[in-house]
């Protein structure tokens, strides 16, 4: 008689607990997951790599760009040269009316949007209620969802048509109108950014004034508004640099006028406004003319890093002495 494990077929070996699917436990599993994090840190330093190189193409770009108009204009000639007429003859290369008119409508913008925006966000970070606080921050910020060409118009509608009724000298291009609008376009940011580090704030700090007899004005103003200096200085740079960097409507409200001023009620030009009227078409590529837009788009571009460098050394100070 046979032995019955001679008739029967030996069974198959029982796959293990962990091999399913062709992965044969923990061990593959964990290879799979090593792979997958391995191709998102490799997609993530490509994005970052991305970044990186369109910075550096853009100022190669400039850099070799303004490299021909320097080797045809002067550097002290293009820096400290009052007047600036590089399609007309005869021509002057000097970059000082714009970047006078650069520095005007930044500051005039600042002295708009600084004092409101601080007082804003004081006012939404210490006073308002919570109802309050959900209606007008909304509110706020949709000031800056409006297109900047739309500020434009109201600077030519509404704005200067004030001014020159309280001083009728005032040209129908001026920087003053040109000022006040980019105010009223950056101070979502300095409301916004200012009103985020005041209520970052520790409550601790907050509790411990009251528990002095601190009234609330001075919690407000000689506690929180210290403690977040750092973090409001931030967005006061960050909203000038969108002051100098803004194109439409200054163009449309300050004109076209490269002149040395300080009269805000005169028409000026801008740095990048004269970029947008070169950068029309007229101008044949490869001239003298066609590179003066690399030359100011290079010192536009110097100006702003300069201003987010030293910002960052001043919010460093501010955190290293307040921390």
């Amino acid at each position: 008689m046979p032995v019955l494990s001679q008739v029967l077929p030996s069974p198959s070996p029982s796959p293990s607990p962990g091999s399913i699917g062709g992965f044969d436990g923990l061990g593959s599993v964990s290879r799979w997951q090593r792979g997958r994090e391995r191709m998102v840190v490799a997609a993530l330093f490509l994005c970052a790599l991305l970044s990186v190189l369109t910075t550096v193409a853009i100022v190669t770009v400039l850099a070799t760009e303004a490299f021909g108009f320097f080797r045809e204009v002067g550097i002290l000639e293009f820096i400290a040269g009052r007047e600036w007429t590089p399609l007309f003859n005869p021509r002057h290369f000097g970059v000082l009316p714009l970047l006078g008119g650069t520095v005007m409508i930044a500051v005039g913008a600042g002295l708009v949007a600084i004092p409101l925006g601080l007082g804003s966000a004081l006012y939404l970070s210490e006073y308002a209620s919570s109802g309050v606080r959900t209606v007008v921050k909304p509110l706020l910020e949709i000031l800056a969802g409006i297109p900047t060409v739309v500020y434009g118009y109201f600077a030519l509608t509404v704005v200067t048509p004030a001014l020159r009724y309280l001083a009728p000298e005032t040209r129908i291009f001026n920087a003053a109108s040109a000022a006040i609008v980019v105010g009223i376009m950056i101070l979502p940011m300095v409301a916004s950014l200012s009103d985020d580090a005041l209520r970052s704030v520790p409550r601790s700090l907050k509790e411990g004034a009251y528990a002095l007899a601190a009234t609330r004005l001075e919690v407000s103003t000689g506690v929180v508004l210290p403690a977040a200096l750092s973090g409001v200085f931030a967005s006061f740079v960050l909203a000038l640099s969108r002051a100098v960097g803004e194109t439409m409507a200054v163009t449309l409200a300050a004109g076209a006028t490269p002149q040395l001023t300080m009269n805000p009620l005169e028409s000026i030009q801008t740095m990048t406004a004269y970029i947008v009227q070169i950068s029309l078409g007229d101008t044949p590529a490869g001239t003298i003319e066609y590179r003066t837009i690399f030359a100011v788009g290079l010192l536009l571009f110097t100006i702003t890093l300069a201003m987010n460098l030293v910002s960052h050394r001043i919010v460093r100070g501010f955190r290293e002495r307040y921390e």
